[in-house]
């Protein structure tokens, strides 16, 4: 194993650390707009640690399933944030 997989796996294993950290405020988030904040925070850090992963793998593919899994992170941000908006949650 090289030191730039080895880097590149240590970073993933951080942004996992991250994400766990964030899962956190997700359950006990005092408000609505500190839960989507945090879901979005989940969905970029895994997005980051799946293109890690490719990157230190050697699996282009995975880069794709990392680029359509951001394109879903967005649009559910846009929907909770909508019926969040729509139920009055907003303060």
């Amino acid at each position: 194993m090289t030191t730039v997989t080895q880097i590149l796996l240590g970073a993933a294993a951080a942004f996992v650390l991250v994400s766990l950290v964030a899962l956190y405020r997700v359950v006990s988030g005092p408000t609505m707009p500190d839960r989507v904040v945090a879901v979005n925070v989940v969905g970029s850090n895994t997005v980051i640690v799946i293109a890690l992963l490719a990157a230190a793998l050697g699996e282009a593919v995975a880069l794709d399933i990392a680029l359509v899994y951001a394109l879903l992170n967005f649009l559910l941000s846009i929907a909770i944030s909508k019926f969040t908006v729509e139920r009055g949650g907003v303060l």
